[in-house]
């Protein structure tokens, strides 16, 4: 039988059945209408052999009483919808359905024999022959969808179409998930449920839905879960309840796939369909828990304003618009210089947001008369300025092209920003710019310089018109030219996976965030603040490579080998958010706080500025950055060819 199986398995023919989705309700209807057409005739045959004492004489000869019953039959199989169900994933639930149809028939007609005779000389039917049919028909209907139930397990499972998986938390997230398994229509991806998994004392070694409940436990996850699945499934519910760095790793340990679903809000009461169910991504392993802001001031300030982001296309820049949407402004401008970037955003933003008016503009910061126009046709009430080059390596190697856009762009807003009597402005900055080693990081410690020394001027002199903030993030995860999707497209392609050193660590954080951050301190900043952000504990990027791999479900080391290339220009060991001269004070946000920095003369540091933005026009790369060391004089140089100006001073 099995060499048969396997024959038919490796034809065409139960491939195309296995991806089929399902029979027509009318044509369930119909087999169902045909077996109890052949249960009647077998009880009736079964009744007038064996059984002794019947009546002589029925009312109805036999083939009016076999329309009779089928016509009852299928009014209780409507009733019931016996029908809608598909073959397939049929449950106990398919089965009550069968047994309260057919044998609801059974009373309904026994009832009607009773009557028929008191009033006539003889019965419709044999009582023996009706509870006959009744057993027959439920076996052969039920029997039917247990065989085509296990027909299709058999072949989807031996074509490597079904993946068992357990779900981690039993709660309504995890049940909800549990029930869209068992009943989901699901050709492509079947997911097969094996098990629960549970941290609660109370609930583990019981049964739920059929299924054992595993501990929650090193022990178990090894001896137990990992034999039996590759894949966990996580309850959104139980990701908020747990530490995800510490309980997480317990599957990712024993080479276990994670995935999860979307947040529970966002199912709008319904079940779960299978495609909310993605990977678990490593933005979810945070060492930390994820950073929560009060939107309530924002909301307040923004609602029905003008507001223009810089940089618009980019990682961060899109995200801070997506989240302006949730806050009503009258028009958000988005200013970008990269054509295909902003095209792309534009058209996902309009199927976003159909009742938040957007205006896109190609346009680059460097270029004043552009910008000016911009800004005197929109007259913002809000700028976030995200316009940034940000890759230290490239930075590295084209040192004036780093101070045209992160200084002189940088400039040219934060000007335009006071001419135009824009309410805030709000900067992005890096953890680069503290004790900045590269480039990059130092043209944007002098945006800083420039953004801080300005408004304090203003403020000295009575004229602010506009409040200057500026916000230093660590690394982002996901954001464009992250080391997290460089990772996934090596692991993807085999490997090796590079990182620069196994001792290198970075703060992170994830781009919703970053953005948020943003946001809040467009509204909270007094001006003149740069605001740094409690990120945690850094991260080994060494041991993030490898956690990557094992999530994929794959050994690091054996499956995917990991490189170690040598620190990169201008590139160092661990990033600060403040320096050794740096001190902070608090806010009304435990995680935000204002960094206490030193203090520039603005008249004075604008000259130097411009004599900066003057040299990178010249393309003299060494000069652009002895200029920039002179009004960074923190700035020295790590890996680069540009230590020799720190040894001549």
């Amino acid at each position: 039988m099995k060499e048969i199986f396997k024959f038919l398995n490796n034809t065409d023919t139960f491939s195309h059945l296995a991806s089929l989705k399902y029979l027509p309700r009318w044509a369930v209807l119909f087999i169902d209408i045909t077996i109890s057409a052949m249960s009647f005739l077998a009880a009736y045959l079964v009744a007038s052999s064996f059984i002794k004492h019947l009546p002589d004489q029925l009312l109805l000869p036999l083939f009016p009483r076999l329309i009779l019953l089928l016509f009852t039959q299928s009014v209780f199989f409507w009733l019931f919808h016996t029908y809608s169900g598909i073959l397939r994933y049929s449950t106990m639930t398919d089965a009550a359905k069968l047994f309260l149809a057919i044998f609801g028939n059974c009373i309904f007609l026994s009832a009607l024999n009773f009557v028929c005779s008191l009033y006539f000389p003889a019965p419709l039917f044999y009582y023996a022959s009706i509870l006959i049919y009744s057993v027959i028909s439920f076996i052969l209907l039920f029997g039917l969808r247990l065989t085509v139930r296990n027909i299709f397990n058999y072949f989807v499972e031996t074509s490597a179409q079904i993946i068992p998986v357990m779900i981690y938390g039993i709660d309504e997230a995890g049940l909800g998930i549990a029930r869209m398994i068992l009943s989901s229509v699901n050709s492509k991806k079947q997911y097969k449920l094996v098990g629960f998994i549970d941290g609660n004392e109370n609930i583990v070694n019981k049964m739920v839905m059929g299924l054992r409940v595993y501990k929650h436990d090193d022990h178990t996850i090894k001896t137990k879960v990992a034999s039996k699945v590759n894949t966990v499934i996580v309850s959104p519910i139980k990701m908020k309840e747990i530490n995800p760095d510490v309980d997480l790793d317990i599957f990712i340990q024993h080479h276990i796939s994670l995935l999860t679903s979307q947040p529970m809000d966002i199912w709008e009461g319904e079940m779960p369909s299978v495609r909310q169910i993605k990977p678990l991504k490593i933005e979810d392993l945070l060492e930390r828990k994820p950073i929560q802001i009060s939107f309530d001031n924002i909301a307040a300030e923004l609602k029905s304003k003008t507001v223009m982001v810089t940089g618009a296309a980019g990682s961060i820049g899109s995200e801070i618009v997506r989240q302006l949407c949730n806050f009503t402004p009258k028009l958000i401008v988005l200013v970008d210089n990269g054509e295909t970037a902003i095209h792309n955003l534009k058209i996902e933003l309009q199927a976003f947001s159909t009742s938040q008016h957007f205006n896109f503009v190609l346009g680059d910061v460097r270029n004043k008369e552009r910008m000016e126009y911009i800004m005197d046709l929109y007259r913002p009430d809000f700028v976030f300025h995200a316009a940034a080059y940000k890759h230290v390596p490239m930075m590295e190697d084209f040192p004036c092209e780093s101070v045209q856009v992160n200084v002189l762009g940088t400039k040219i807003m934060a000007d335009l920003a006071l001419k135009y009597r824009v309410s805030r402005f709000v900067m992005v900055s890096t953890d680069k710019a503290v004790n900045p080693t590269n480039v990059m990081g130092a043209s944007k410690r002098i945006a800083e310089i420039y953004v801080q020394s300005l408004a304090r001027k203003m403020q000295k002199t009575g004229t602010e018109t506009t409040k200057f903030i500026t916000t230093r993030f660590g690394n982002v995860l996901g954001s464009n030219g992250s080391v997290v999707p460089f990772f996934q497209k090596q692991i993807e392609k085999g490997g090796p996976v590079t990182v620069t050193h196994p001792d290198i660590i970075r703060y992170f954080m994830t781009v919703p965030e970053a953005s948020s951050l943003v946001l809040e301190a467009g509204v909270m900043g007094e001006g003149g603040e740069i605001y740094v952000f409690d990120m945690g504990n850094p991260v080994n990027i060494s041991h993030l490579a490898k956690k990557m791999i094992q999530m994929a479900g794959l050994i690091p080391g054996v499956d995917i080998q990991i490189a170690y290339t040598g620190l990169r220009p201008g590139e160092k060991l661990y990033e600060e958010l403040l320096s050794h001269k740096e001190k902070v004070r608090s806010t009304q946000h435990p995680k935000i706080m204002v960094a206490s920095v030193a203090e520039y003369d603005f008249d004075k540091i604008s000259v130097d500025i411009d004599n900066l933005i003057k040299y990178s026009y010249l393309c003299k790369d060494f000069l652009v950055v002895s200029m920039m060391k002179q009004i960074v004089p923190e700035f020295k140089s790590n890996n680069s060819q540009y230590e020799l100006l720190d040894i001549s001073n």
